[in-house]
């Protein structure tokens, strides 16, 4: 629909939503496409759909209880 990675629908997404991105990469390839989240919109159905799939359930480790 978009011509875009799924990386780059969510990144798209968080930015129109309002969050900050601090995409990460090396690989150049990746980096191009980190930046190349600005030359598109995602519908406001797309985002709705996007933000409906949050299960509240965290993926990485709980920062309150985090040792490391």
């Amino acid at each position: 629909k978009y011509g875009k990675t799924p990386a780059q629908i969510i990144l798209r997404w968080h930015l129109q939503i309002g969050n900050v991105v601090i995409p990460k990469s090396v690989t150049p390839d990746r980096i191009r496409g980190n930046i190349d989240v600005f030359d598109f919109e995602l519908a406001d159905d797309d985002i709705a759909v996007i933000g409906e799939l949050d299960a509240g359930k965290r993926i990485g480790p709980d920062p309150e209880t985090f040792d490391g």
